[in-house]
């Protein structure tokens, strides 16, 4: 395979294809910036490349299936390419991946920060490998791991806004979850490692950040306890950045303490996502979520109570094995109750390997389908009542991107509390948008069914 390849990657053309979270598009970022500054060239993942990576999901069965589709899509189009898989899948289908001619290297979730020297180590060989890690080389035991593996991005990928991971890893066991199999336990990133890649970012002209990671709430609880809160009001400090937004938190988190210090920080958005994934404690017990639908009820208080009209936004899973129609009442009703901005409602997927998908009682794909239309048409309407709230005021936008909307040209951006809202370019006073700065205007009214005119 590699006799007609150079002995290490300077100048090969490298096509990369990211599949699942924000972490993933994050450690996507790094690597392919790592690789451009190595000399690779990096075209789109249509186009024929000499390397082709795959950064893989496995949260689901779905998932592990899209992951084998792509790398073998990517050896379909060039036999004679390099084809890595990359991240998740990975860890826990080594098998599979040891098996599969299709993928010619593995590369573990903590060693993607090695991808050029793993990637020269490769074709500086030159022969095939029985081993595709290299020896070990590649990758590691996930679940041995202790140390958070250093990646720093260092350019902007998008245009006003960047993704910051600050810790890998879960300790919470859910048990439809297998992600703690993948990314092994809590490891939190160094707060000054964080704080500077901020920073260069905003020299890049970054505007807002959001935090995010495997299971953010336990940010420095490898280390003692959580300092979650303590890094937000860090990078409140920073100049240049104008807005910090956090992904999703665990409703423990948002105790009376932890929710008066986070009002008192000025750049925080309101926009709080909070996992729930059943509003019905029985439910919750067999999840092994690590608390009550009446916690996270009170802990959704705390948050209105210190915030105007904070975003609550939110993720469910229904036809939990056992789910019964009454707990499914019970859900529907603690989400009216709660009235969230919006629901990501999710069908629970047996994953392999999880403690729920040997439960017995697992609902038919019927009534899954029946139970996710009633949230999602619930969360419809309320995402509506929330966004017609704002209708007449003011409202502080960060501008994004342009987009063509039913044939017309529109500055897109969105609010604090992520309210996405359009703008036609047409419109002159507005030729600053696309410097990223945050602009007053009144919002008048819908353009679609989830984007504000203004």
């Amino acid at each position: 395979m590699l006799e007609n390849m150079p002995n290490n990657i300077t100048g090969l053309r490298v096509a990369m294809h990211n599949l699942g979270c924000k972490v993933n598009s994050y450690e996507m970022d790094v690597m392919g910036i790592k690789l451009k500054e190595a000399g690779c060239i990096i075209v789109p993942f249509t186009e024929e490349a000499d390397i082709y990576i795959i950064n893989t999901c496995t949260v689901t069965n779905i998932a592990d299936r899209k992951s084998r589709q792509m790398l073998h899509k990517a050896k379909k189009e060039n036999p004679g390419a390099v084809v890595v898989a990359v991240g998740c899948y990975v860890e826990t289908g080594m098998d599979g991946v040891k098996k599969d001619e299709c993928i010619d290297l593995a590369v573990g979730n903590n060693k993607k920060s090695e991808i050029v020297d793993i990637l020269n180590s490769f074709f500086e060989a030159r022969a095939d490998f029985d081993d595709k890690t290299l020896g070990g080389k590649s990758v590691i035991d996930i679940n041995k791991t202790h140390e958070y593996e250093s990646m720093t991005l260092s350019e902007l990928p998008e245009h006003t806004r960047a993704y910051i991971k600050i810790q890998d890893g879960c300790n919470q066991f859910c048990t439809y979850c297998v992600i703690p199999y993948a990314r092994g336990r809590v490891r939190s990133r160094d707060e000054k490692e964080i704080i500077e890649e901020i920073k260069g970012l905003i020299q890049k002209g970054c505007k807002e950040v959001v935090l995010t990671g495997i299971h953010i709430s336990s940010y420095g609880v490898d280390k003692g306890e959580s300092r979650l809160v303590e890094l937000i009001e860090s990078i409140n400090d920073l100049s240049g950045i104008e807005r910090i937004r956090i992904s999703s938190l665990e409703p423990r988190i948002i105790t009376p303490e932890n929710t008066k210090r986070l009002a008192a920080v000025s750049k925080l958005c309101p926009h709080f996502h909070l996992s729930l994934q059943s509003g019905s404690n029985s439910v919750l017990k067999r999840m092994n979520r690590h608390y009550t639908a009446e916690e996270f009820k009170e802990g959704v208080r705390l948050l209105r109570e210190a915030f105007d009209r904070p975003a609550i936004t939110t993720d469910i899973i229904v036809g939990f094995p056992g789910e019964t129609k009454e707990e499914f009442d019970e859900c529907c009703q603690f989400a009216r109750d709660i009235d969230f901005y919006e629901m990501h409602v999710f069908k629970y997927s047996p994953r392999k390997g999880t403690v729920a998908a040997e439960m017995k009682e697992q609902l038919t794909d019927r009534e899954k389908s029946e139970r996710s239309d009633v949230l999602i048409d619930m969360s419809k309407a309320q995402s509506e009542c929330y966004r017609n709230s704002f209708i007449g005021e003011k409202v502080g936008i960060l501008w994004e991107d342009s987009e063509e909307i039913k044939g017309r040209k529109y500055m897109i951006g969105l609010t604090d509390r992520y309210v996405r809202v359009a703008v036609s370019e047409d419109d002159l006073r507005f030729d600053n948008a696309v410097s990223g700065t945050i602009t007053h205007e009144i919002v008048k009214g819908f353009l679609n069914a989830d984007t504000l005119l203004i």
